[in-house]
This record gives C-alpha cells, structure tokens and sequence, in this order.
C-alpha cells in the first residue's frame, strides 16, 4: 500500500548513534597486580620459600649452648618461566554499512572489540591467582552463602577467616587487600543481614573499577570473570605481576570504498609470584 504525504512511516527517524541499552561491564582485574613492562618473550621470576627457617632438632634457633656455632639456616628459591601471550580480535565493516547505517556501526564495533581483548585479559588473570591462591576457606556443605538455612549463612565468619590465614602467612589484608566477587555471590553477600548490620560495610559512593563498597576492612571487586561460588581475598600488587609487552591498543584501517577492519590487541602475562597473599573462599558443592 502507498503512503501519502504526511503518513508515519515516511516520516524521518533520529537515531542515537551510539547504541543505548548495554550493561557493559567493567575489566578491573588488573588492578590487582603490580604492572611492569616486557621486552623478553620468556619472563623468568624466582618464588621465595615461605616456610620459616628452623634450625632443626639437633640444632634448634632457641638454647644456643655456650661456645657453640650457630645452627645453619638456607633460604630457597624456585625458578618459573611464563611466556608472554597475544590477546587480539578484530572485525570488518563494509563501506556501505559505514555510510548508510543507523548505527555508528565502527564506534560500536571499536569498543566491543577492545572489551572482547580486556574480557580475555581479565579472564586470565583470575584464573591464575585462583589456581595458584596459596590460602583456602572451604565452607561445607549446607553453610553457603546462600544455603537453604537461613541462619547458616556466615559470610562475615569465612572473610574474618580467610583474613586470619593472610595475617598468619605476615601480610596485612587491611592495607590494599580485596574482596573480589561475582555479582551472583555479591548478591548473596548483601543479602545477609549479617553484612548489612555490620559496622565495617559501606557500600561505594561511585562505583569505579569495580569497585563497589567495603567490608571487614576489603575492598569489594565485583566481575563476571570471578567463578561462581567462589571468592578471592587478594593482597593487591603484592600478590603478582602484569607483565605487559604491549598495551591494549585498537586501530581501524581504512580500504577507500571497500571495508574499514576494526583491531584490537594486547600482550602480555600474568604472574602470581606470592600465592600466599591470595586465600580463596569456595563451596564444597555447586549452587549456582
């Protein structure tokens, strides 16, 4: 059917150029870790024993008998290597789809990609402090943070736990130390009247990095790169290092009437060189 003049579906429609209604979350993991540049493909580092030193029982540190010479003690080291790794994506948009679209088809396709490589980054980081967290708080079963029961549910107890396990390897969990949580587990979290009465919660006045309040003297770091049923209290910088050969950088390249191809890129690696500044907090069954 033909529209006449005047009719709705003639009439010109303003578009946002730039696509509202995305909940894009923000990629913080790397705040977590000490950044140094690379120009090396393999990086090396030497991990301390934590383990204090003792003498032993024929020649124990306490009662050193007169004349006698001092017990022996040796510090260790292990040697680890990493190799740095490429993150990349990038996408193709055709000179038509540029000209004509509704869309600001190349910003849109710019920060999807970008976030695409800092997703992949911040992926990886966590999965390294949590495979390598050198502390651990199990909560049995039937006392997750989002148990049946209600009056099981402590979560304020396992923070105060893993807190004590930090403070017993000589770190100090209330000088940069963070709670770092999916929102499904920041959900259960704040859904306890244990935290929501507790003096030391304060949520954030402006979330920034993640970073969206305060509890038992933590930082609170909300991800969807944090697995489920599962928390990290992480010494910041002290626990590892972002070894970076190249920073996130994006370019678009232009082939005059043809395409535009939007990139992304990034390289680097992440290295937990102190596992016992990193206590993880998981369930012993999945309820996610």
């Amino acid at each position: 059917m033909a529209d006449a003049s005047g009719s709705i579906s003639l009439r010109a429609e303003n578009y946002e150029s730039m696509v509202k209604g995305f909940a894009l979350q923000q990629f913080v993991m790397k705040e977590l870790l000490m950044e140094n540049s690379s120009s090396a493909w393999i990086e090396t580092y030497y991990r301390e024993t934590a383990t204090e030193l003792t003498g032993g029982k024929a020649a124990a540190v306490k009662g050193v008998p007169r004349l006698a010479s001092f017990p022996s003690g040796q510090v260790t080291w292990t040697k680890l290597s990493s190799y740095i790794e490429k993150y990349g994506m990038e996408g193709v948009i055709s000179w038509e789809d540029h000209m004509l679209n509704n869309i600001d088809v190349i910003a849109r396709t710019l920060l999807r990609i970008s976030r695409a490589v800092a997703y992949a980054v911040d992926t990886q980081i966590y999965s390294v402090l949590s495979a390598g967290a050198g502390q651990s708080v199990t909560i049995t079963a039937g006392n997750e943070w989002d148990s049946a029961t209600i009056a099981n549910r402590d979560p304020i107890y396992d923070i105060l736990t893993g807190k004590k396990l930090l403070e017993i390897q000589n770190f100090n969990p209330d000088s940069n130390g963070y709670l770092v949580l999916s929102p499904l587990d920041y959900v259960n979290l704040l859904n306890n009247s244990k935290v929501i009465n507790n003096p030391t919660f304060k949520s954030a006045d402006v979330v920034t990095n993640g970073n969206v309040g305060r509890i038992c003297g933590l930082t609170i770091k909300k991800s969807n790169v944090v697995t489920a049923d599962e928390a990290l209290i992480v010494i910041a910088k002290e626990c590892g290092t972002w070894k970076s050969a190249a920073g996130l950088t994006t370019h678009t390249i232009e082939d005059k009437g043809i395409k535009y191809t939007i990139r992304a890129y990034e390289m680097g690696v992440a290295q937990l060189t102190t596992p016992n500044a990193v206590c993880k907090i998981s369930n012993t069954t999945i309820t996610a």
